[in-house]
């Protein structure tokens, strides 16, 4: 059933990290879904780690609104933070000035990843007002308390603390201390709010001049823009604690009502065996991974396994996804081709074309299993395939009629998984001229030498031809004579 089909989606099986099993996804509200995810703090390049979460929850978005749900998206901007603070302090540029820098970075490299917009992206500094408001709630509740300029959650105080992680708490407080300069009662208290220090961004609050902590923006944020309960709260794996077990215990003690009903956490990005961290040092830039790989192809990599299993991030990964991406786009060309942009008239087809959009849709349906997802793509492009060489019926009405069928389906597919929306032609030629530039061919050579071709097969001088071609071959370039004229490739 399509997302066009007049009533309610079908429901949806979604894993809840909060009860550890898959459940249906009731949103509050019949045909809408809210969802919050934690976007990035702008103190610098964003990395693939963080790129394959905000990916993956791009897709969770368009699949709900291609299956017909109402869908308000937030995804935020942490835009003052110690980590800001201190890059900016290292920089010698303003806090505010080196987020804004980086906002702008991210919503470059976003954008060519093919990320959605959100329909909301709030920054913290644009909900001081909510945030103090909340912080209020939670000293008069009596789970907060004031100490010298900051204020502190009290976690003894909220019994319910550590659901989502489900850590021990004697574990946790043996392994805390109280930093220098924290004022907080005992060691799992968290910060709510920094008192002023000399040079860093501070706003007026009741109990003292100072800033938001990190924990606090979010629940403010999606409390303004989704209300006290949504429906969804996505983000990476690491984010489960204590980001969001602190966002629980901040929003269920001021409101007395579940923050979200569902969450979701991404696993992480993998690098030589190691967990993808900045603290680590092994991160790779999704800048400099766009540099490398076209950003379908990279997304394709992002969606190759289930969003919850980690991920293993090499050169030969993202080289497989841009063959990949090439084996679609050039299937899509040679259908184009076939079909020569003319109307098809209905009438009978072969086998069963939907086959492969009811698989895609069982997949997804499946706690978003983008790996499913995928080999039914495969499959739609293995039948096209099929058709284009070797048509299993010798009705060449029928045929085309079949393919120009499989070829509708693609963009409602790949409109879910944010891939194959670009002209075939155009995909092609960017990623022909990306392996030109790595590779260091001379492009003007290779074009003299395809008109030279054209010229000796014009004169019927096939030896110069073919010479031709092998030469070119030699220095990996591939050569494929159409209907539409000679087309040309670097060898992968």
């Amino acid at each position: 059933m399509s997302a066009s089909a007049s009533h309610s989606p079908p429901a949806l099986s979604v894993y809840n990290t909060l009860t550890r099993r898959k459940e249906p996804l009731e949103p509050l509200r019949p045909g809408e879904v809210h969802l919050y995810v934690c976007g990035p703090t702008v103190y610098s390049w964003v990395h693939i780690g963080n790129a394959r979460t905000f990916t993956v929850f791009d897709v969770v978005v368009r699949y709900l609104r291609h299956r017909g749900y109402r869908v308000s998206y937030v995804r935020n901007y942490t835009d003052v933070d110690d980590k800001i603070i201190n890059a900016a302090r290292e920089a010698g540029e303003d806090p505010a000035t080196l987020a804004d820098r980086f906002v702008q970075a991210f919503e470059e490299d976003a954008a060519e990843l093919g990320l959605i917009p959100p329909d909301v992206s709030p920054r913290v500094t644009q909900v001081i007002p909510e945030i103090l408001a909340l912080i209020q709630a939670l000293l008069d509740a009596g789970v907060a308390y004031a100490a010298g300029g900051d204020v502190y959650f009290q976690v003894s105080r909220w019994p319910e603390y550590a659901k989502l992680s489900r850590r021990n708490l004697d574990d946790l407080r043996a392994g805390e201390r109280v930093a220098p300069g924290e004022l907080k009662r005992e060691p799992l208290d968290f910060a709510l709010w920094k008192g002023a220090k000399p040079g860093e961004p501070a706003w007026d609050a009741p109990w003292g001049r100072g800033r938001p902590g990190w924990h606090i923006e979010c629940s403010a944020m999606s409390e303004k823009f989704l209300g006290k309960t949504f429906d969804i709260h996505g983000g990476g794996l690491d984010l489960i604690f204590p980001h969001h077990e602190n966002e629980i215990a901040q929003s269920e003690a001021a409101h007395h009502a579940p923050l979200s009903r569902v969450w979701m956490h991404a696993g992480f990005l993998e690098l030589e065996n190691a967990k993808m961290s900045k603290s680590l040092g092994n991160v790779v830039r999704l800048r400099d991974a766009l540099a490398r790989v076209d950003g379908e192809a990279l997304r394709l990599f992002f969606l190759s396994s289930h969003y919850r299993n980690q991920l293993a991030f090499s050169d030969d990964a993202l080289s497989d996804a841009e063959k990949r991406m090439e084996y679609f786009y050039e299937t899509l060309q040679r259908v184009d081709e076939r079909l020569g942009g003319r109307e098809v008239k209905p009438g009978p087809l072969h086998g069963d074309p939907d086959a492969h959009l009811r698989a895609f849709e069982e997949a997804m349906d499946d706690d978003f299993n983008t790996a499913g997802a995928l080999a039914a793509l495969s499959g739609l492009f293995g039948q096209m395939n099929e058709f284009l060489d070797r048509p299993p019926v010798p009705d060449r009405a029928m045929v085309v009629r079949t393919l120009a069928t499989l070829r509708a389906v693609v963009p409602r597919m790949g409109g879910v998984l944010g891939v194959l929306g670009n002209p075939p032609a155009a995909w092609l030629e960017r990623r022909r001229d990306r392996l030109v530039r790595q590779r260091g061919l001379d492009r003007e050579r290779i074009l003299g030498l395809l008109a030279e071709r054209t010229e000796a097969r014009k004169q019927k001088d096939f030896a110069r031809s073919d010479a031709i071609r092998d030469g070119l071959l030699e220095s990996g370039v591939e050569l494929r004579d159409g209907p539409s004229g000679t087309q040309w490739k670097i060898r992968s």
